[in-house]
């Protein structure tokens, strides 16, 4: 995709304070990477080889992806394997999937299947401790999918551990209240792609205007009757969240759809610990 359609990369900077964060973790550092949408129409390849050199130049202590690497066809994986392999990390690098991974019948255990063959440690419902256990990674299923179950998986943690949660749907923050989450990273919105400085996704605009208008009316203008269920909190599209006690950052991803970016550059992510 020619970068007038997705704008240059951006790289995102921020330091994550976290009650009860141990001495040893102080400063460790954290990148994000989400929604490549590997399939030769919505990543450019100069944009992802951007991505894993300015990942590998910040000399991450671990690497953090948060789903969507095809759009819908899994077959592009084997070919996003091949640049992703390159990403170094101290501690390793971690995924959960997205929607669009799970698309197809098998397209979850290809696209899980690839990551692995690379040494990348996809979680589904699962508790990695690549930094250790006195900091737990917490994997969810995709929010779409049948088994996102957080209940078993988040009450096996000890609430007076702080903890860090991948889960791609952002709204799956709603539901994860009920427990310590330190830090979750999402993706999935892709910032709404199409932002209006001062007021928020255009998608959002949308949807509050296209409540007003009787639905035999869009019916009659398919310009009107666009499907945006891409999530329930479009308040929560891009960027840090303080969610009661809980923090929640959303990337804005790397891939792009038409018509395009409009003040909502693709990124990575890179994040500092620090106690408090």
């Amino acid at each position: 995709m020619h970068w007038l359609l997705s704008g240059p990369l951006s790289i995102e900077k921020l330091t994550v304070n976290i009650t009860g964060l141990p001495a040893s973790l102080q400063n460790k550092k954290l990148v994000q990477l989400s929604d490549f949408h590997y399939d030769g129409l919505r990543l450019s390849e100069d944009m992802l080889e951007k991505a894993i050199a300015v990942t590998n130049e910040a000399e991450p202590d671990l690497i953090l992806l948060t789903g969507d690497y095809v759009t819908d066809d899994s077959t592009p994986i084997h070919q996003l394997i091949l640049r992703l392999k390159h990403l170094q990390s101290r501690s390793g690098i971690y995924a959960v999937l997205g929607n669009h991974d799970i698309h197809y019948k098998h397209g979850k255990a290809e696209v899980t299947d690839a990551l692995t063959s690379i040494g990348i440690h996809v979680l589904w419902n699962e508790i990695a401790y690549p930094l250790g256990k006195e900091l737990p990674l917490v994997g969810l299923a995709d929010y779409w999918s049948r088994e996102f179950h957080p209940v078993p998986v988040m009450n096996q943690l000890n609430p007076n551990t702080p903890c860090i949660v991948l889960s791609h749907n952002p709204d799956s923050a709603e539901i994860l209240q009920t427990w310590r989450v330190d830090l979750q990273l999402s993706g999935h919105t892709h910032g709404g792609q199409i932002v209006i400085p001062g007021i928020g996704p255009a998608i959002f605009i949308y949807e509050k205007l296209a409540e007003k208008i009787p639905r035999k009316v869009r019916r009659r203008f398919p310009f009107l009757d666009i499907n945006v269920s891409v999530v329930k909190h479009w308040e929560w599209a891009q960027g840090f969240h303080q969610l009661g006690k809980n923090q929640l950052y959303v990337n804005r991803g790397l891939g792009t759809y038409l018509p395009g970016r409009l003040f909502c550059p693709p990124e990575v992510t890179i994040i500092t610990l620090q106690g408090e």
